[in-house]
């Protein structure tokens, strides 16, 4: 059988169907990089590649469709191409040999690099052992890769940086080992990578740093083992329990809108002590815009106060006593209540020690009747006046106490002023 284009008519652009074969005798053997390649219905004349490689050249035609084989030990490389319709790669095994072990290649053993496919890109249950490539690569549908299995340890296993897609990229049930890279990726739907287990022990199991996704799904995924990198990244719905996330993260400038499963503060509080840069603001910040916008005031105050508390770690040693007189008396503000306790408390045991004990006055002739409470507040409080203080004059251990009721409750009313302040805001 002659070739599929005759030579009359070299360089004419050719909507076609075919199937890439495992024979290494075809261009495809050393990779195919024209401006498409594609699949055929199996047995149909019209539609094959000349076993001879004479079929298809480098960048003269586009391609209707693709399917890739189910074995292919070579690699497969169609970076470049235009692919009208859709790719299919059901269950195919790239890379791997036929008892299953890896085939030894250089280069990324699939290749789709700045491809367009102009409808789907269909490949559940692939397999791959090396790279995947999807560089820069547009999907006019959704991407689906289901039960993938991707393999190469301690290097990179999916790269898929600036990858851009119509819909949806499924990837339930996906294994990758190695580091999956995809930043920069464009997902206006769903990125769901749910039940999924991502593996890079000493490095990077995931970089999805500056990307824009839609709804991001790790919903009862394995705990994923190395890093994860999430800078910059813009997302509507994060679903993932804290379970998920490794020890190391990067999240500064990460945003997002929601977050499933509804969780306490104290659970999501977690995720971010484990930020490798240590102390970053903003994600604070995102944590509790996100309990703000469903209406839990409490959760966002307790976050805030963790914020605080983390920003005091980074202070030297004698700014750091005054934030823990702050947090200790009123939580930074984010706690008022614990504030009227301590103004409770101080009121009681100055009224009881001063019923038992009161004061001589001042003057003996010239002083108001005595009262232990409002003694005890005038003590208290800066800028209230009940004349019980000027009038009478404690002894000994009295006199000591009513000074440290003095200095107690000018440090409440600062930080309780200071904790309103902040308060007031933040909002």
């Amino acid at each position: 059988m002659g070739p599929l284009w005759p030579d009359t008519a070299p360089d004419r652009a050719a909507d076609v169907v075919l199937r890439i074969l495992t024979s290494e005798r075809l261009g495809v053997g050393a990779g195919l990089t024209s401006t498409g390649s594609g699949n055929a219905a199996a047995g149909d004349p019209e539609h094959a590649i000349d076993p001879d490689g004479g079929g298809c050249q480098p960048g003269k035609y586009r391609i209707a469709q693709l399917e890739l084989p189910q074995l292919r030990p070579v690699p497969v490389q169609l970076g470049g191409s235009k692919i009208t319709q859709a790719l299919f790669g059901d269950r195919a095994r790239i890379g791997v040999h036929a008892d299953g072990s890896t085939a030894f290649n250089e280069k990324p053993v699939l290749q789709l690099n700045h491809s367009v496919i102009e409808d789907d890109l269909w490949l559940p249950g692939l397999v791959v052992h090396g790279e995947f490539g999807l560089n820069g690569a547009t999907v006019s549908g959704q991407i689906r890769l289901d039960d993938a299995e991707l393999t190469h340890p301690g290097a990179t296993a999916l790269r898929a940086e600036t990858l851009t897609a119509g819909s949806d990229l499924h990837a339930m049930r996906i294994r990758i080992q190695g580091l999956a890279n995809m930043r920069g990726m464009r997902i206006p739907g769903q990125l769901n990578l749910s039940y999924a287990r991502l593996s890079n022990p000493g490095g990077v199991a995931l970089r999805a740093s500056s990307c824009t996704i839609g709804e991001f799904w790790l919903r009862a995924a394995a705990p994923i083992r190395g890093a994860v990198n999430l800078r910059r990244t813009q997302i509507d719905l994060i679903h993932a329990e804290p379970a998920v996330w490794p020890r190391d993260v990067r999240l500064d400038g990460l945003s997002y809108t929601a977050l499933l499963p509804s969780l306490p503060a104290g659970e999501r509080l977690r995720l971010l002590e484990r930020e490798g840069d240590g102390y970053t603001p903003y994600a604070y910040e995102q944590l509790t815009t996100s309990y703000r916008r469903i209406g839990d005031d409490n959760a966002a105050r307790t976050v805030l106060l963790a914020k605080q508390r983390r920003h005091r770690g980074t202070l030297p040693r004698y700014a750091r006593l005054w934030g823990y007189f702050q947090d200790v008396t009123v939580g930074y503000g984010y706690r008022p209540v614990r504030a009227a306790a301590w103004l409770l408390s101080l009121l009681l045991l100055g009224t009881l020690t001063y019923s038992l004990h009161g004061p001589d006055p001042l003057k003996a002739d010239e002083h108001p009747p005595f009262n232990a409470l409002f003694y005890t507040l005038d003590l208290l409080l800066p800028l209230v006046d009940f004349g019980q203080e000027k009038a009478f004059n404690p002894q000994g251990w009295y006199q000591w106490l009513s000074y440290a009721l003095t200095v107690l409750g000018w440090l409440l009313a600062t930080t309780i002023a200071a904790g309103i302040t902040r308060s007031v805001s933040r909002q």
